[in-house]
């Protein structure tokens, strides 16, 4: 036997245990090894998606600026711009945007509350509608509806002597009338290419179609509206003659002919409109009547040919008929047969409009596509208040 033999022999007694441990440090360094490659590779797809988001959101930045003071724009018309054009919400988060109490969060699942500065445009196109608006009572509510308290009956009283007994006088009645706030909406669109164009003034086209349609929509109902799912106007009420009037009701004085002014002394109708007003609202009274009607009424002449019509005598101030301000609003109707074409009052007195101060926007890219639609909408209601601040004239004989 030779030596080698002998040592390998000698060698099979001898434990195998440090080639065990060599195996499981192999493995065990094989398994890390794959372990950290998992995690590299996991990493790396998360950076080159951080990165992919940079890159758009670089790009959205390198467009043209909606304005020439890109670097001075507010945070919050970027945002908005940006969920409008892409619905990158990004930017929402964090901004304090108008909303009940002009300090409210706005979450990402919802509609969006417009901000400020484009709430104020709306406004503003509003109050230069001519509506009932322009002179009738305007509340902001936080609910549902708006509670009016009217007393609408007098105290009564007598002339006591010393020793006569005093008998029980009359007391007020109180009337409450409830104004409840219904939703008003629009929901223009635009194509989505066209919202892609930086240069296009998203927020001015928005606020645009949005007020024309609210301010339109608004008059309407509050001249004609029927009160279903709409506010009530003044001449969806029954009417009466004045001499027969009661609470409830509008009174009407008739201009004594079938379907217009009366032939001779066309201008007494007007006389007897304003007189027929108490004058506790007279004081504050405006007439109310559209365009077509204005222009025959400015043609009147009193008895000594005077024109009863005069132009405002400064840039904005409201013509005048008999001394008292006119709105024309077009929503009123055109003069014809049985037509209530005239009102005259005080219509801060006999007409409220509840609204709630806040105006909510919803931007839906998939309902329409490839258009975007924008849904907003505002609760507004309008009730007469005061049967006795409002009369009217009927072009007819009685």
């Amino acid at each position: 036997m030779t030596k080698t033999e002998v040592k390998a022999r000698a060698g099979e007694g001898v434990s195998d245990a440090p080639a065990q441990e060599m195996k499981a440090a192999i493995a065990g360094f094989l398994s890390e090894f794959r372990g950290f490659q998992d995690e590299l590779k996991s990493k790396l797809q998360q950076q080159e998606e951080r990165l992919t988001m940079l890159d758009r959101k670089t790009y959205a930045a390198g467009r043209p600026a909606l304005s020439a003071a890109v670097h001075d724009e507010a945070p919050h018309k970027k945002a908005i711009a940006a969920y409008l054009r892409a619905g990158d919400d990004d930017g929402l988060r964090g901004l304090t945007l108008e909303g009940k109490a002009l300090n409210t969060s706005v979450s990402a699942d919802g509609g969006y509350l417009i901000n400020p500065e484009m709430a104020e445009r709306i406004q503003g196109v509003q109050r230069s509608t001519a509506s009932v608006r322009a002179v009738a009572n305007v509340v902001n509510v936080e609910s549902t509806s708006f509670d009016v308290v009217i007393d609408r009956t007098d105290l009564g009283s007598g002339w006591a002597t010393e020793l006569a007994a005093f008998a029980e006088t009359a007391t007020p009645v109180l009337e409450r009338i409830s104004i409840k706030l219904f939703e008003l909406a629009a929901m223009p669109k635009a194509s989505q290419r066209l919202l892609d164009d930086a240069a296009f003034d998203v927020e001015g086209w928005l606020a645009e179609r949005i007020a024309n349609k609210f301010a339109r929509s608004e008059a309407a109902a509050f001249v004609s509206g029927d009160g279903i799912d709409k506010p009530k106007g003044f001449l969806s009420y029954n009417k009466i003659t004045n001499g027969s009037w009661v609470w409830g009701q509008l009174g009407y004085v008739p201009t004594g002919a079938a379907s217009d002014f009366a032939t001779t002394n066309a201008s007494d109708a007007i006389v007897d409109l304003v007189y027929s007003l108490g004058a506790e609202y007279r004081a504050n009274g405006t007439f109310l009547m559209n365009s077509k009607t204005a222009g025959a009424v400015r043609k009147m002449k009193d008895a000594d040919g005077r024109f009863m019509w005069s132009d405002g005598l400064a840039l904005g101030e409201p013509s005048r008929l008999m001394g008292y301000p006119v709105l024309v609003a077009e929503d009123m109707p055109d003069i014809g047969a049985n037509a209530f074409a005239i009102a005259f009052g005080d219509f801060h007195a006999g007409y409220t409009v509840a609204e709630r101060p806040d105006l909510r926007i919803l931007r839906d890219p998939f309902s329409a596509k490839p258009n975007v639609l924008f849904y907003a909408s505002k609760r507004v209601g309008g009730d007469v208040t005061d049967f006795n601040a409002i009369k009217l004239l009927k072009f007819a004989v009685s």
